[in-house]
């Protein structure tokens, strides 16, 4: 209870400084939130250098089988730190920034396709000293978890797929549509209001933040235009589909019944690929449901573990 009201004693600042315009001291009230919400979730940050120049942030908290969750394009590890929450009293979770996003090394001119990405996390999850992990993933995240199994499904124990991209032959969404007739992307920020529109777009019914922070959590995004751009266009250019037919590691597949970004229509056929997999629909939920409903995602996954036998 102290901690609650010790965090929105800090959004209640943060909205007076929204109203009277003053946006020199968002961005400590903005780190200052998190950390509150990183505590509540028992996670903690941590670094580590691997060979090759590679240098991992990453959150890390709880006790149990260990647990990597991916964030999507354009996010960052706290995107999973609201439903962390109800998952560290029964897991190890790690929520690391993907290489090219976040507090994660940066490479200009690199391979950012999810085989690509998969290698890496390899080699984060053996420094770690974690052999075999389970695997939840968020949108690209969710593509770059089907890809770790796909290439070492004796590695991978079981798959969480929130709104999971990589799958070609689906439905096209709202944001494919965008993209197709107008070459804008939506999802890539230039500017403030692009990522107050994105924030929006996302999600169906995303968490109140006032526009002042907002503007401050657009900063990371902004400063990493071009990179994303970069990142962006060798994802799409990709699928997973032929390397997972048949795949045979357990999975559950949630989506958002409003998901704009990738629409609802590919979770049937994720399924069709994935013989031991269930499917959730949530509605009223956007392309984020470990965001919009962290509660009831985890509780959905913690049943879905329970079916495998698994705590």
């Amino acid at each position: 209870m102290m901690m609650r009201s010790r965090l929105l004693a800090i959004l209640f600042v943060a909205v007076i400084f929204n109203l009277i315009g003053c946006t020199a001291v968002i961005q400590p009230i903005n780190s200052l939130a998190i950390k509150v919400e990183r505590h509540r979730s028992d996670l903690v940050r941590k670094e580590i250098d691997l060979p090759g120049g590679l240098h991992y942030t990453y959150l890390e908290g709880g006790q149990g089988e260990p647990l990597l969750l991916i964030h999507g394009f354009g996010s960052n590890k706290d995107n999973f730190t609201l439903v962390a929450r109800y998952l560290t009293p029964h897991y190890h979770v790690i929520v690391p920034d993907l290489i090219g996003f976040g507090e994660s090394t940066h490479l200009p001119a690199a391979d950012y396709t999810a085989a690509a990405q998969v290698e890496r996390l390899r080699a984060l999850m053996q420094a770690l000293g974690l052999k075999t992990v389970h695997i939840g993933g968020n949108s690209m995240g969710g593509y770059i978890a089907l890809s770790y199994a796909a290439h070492y499904p004796q590695e991978v124990a079981s798959l969480w797929l929130l709104d999971s991209a990589g799958i070609k032959h689906a439905p096209k969404s709202e944001l494919a549509q965008i993209i197709e007739t107008t070459g804008n992307n939506p999802l890539v920020i230039k500017n403030e209001d692009d990522f107050a529109n994105v924030y929006s777009f996302a999600m169906s019914d995303p968490p109140y933040i006032p526009r002042t922070m907002l503007n401050g959590m657009a900063q990371e995004r902004i400063a990493n235009y071009d990179l994303e751009q970069l990142i962006f266009k060798q994802i799409v250019a990709d699928s997973i589909e032929k390397d997972i037919i048949g795949l045979q590691t357990p999975a559950l597949i949630v989506w958002g019944e409003e998901d704009r970004v990738i629409n609802v229509g590919t979770a049937p056929v994720l399924h069709q690929l994935l013989p031991h997999s269930q499917v959730i629909i949530m509605p009223h939920v956007g392309h984020a449901p470990m965001i919009e409903r962290p509660e009831q995602s985890a509780a959905d996954y913690l049943r879905f573990r329970t079916s495998l036998g698994t705590s």
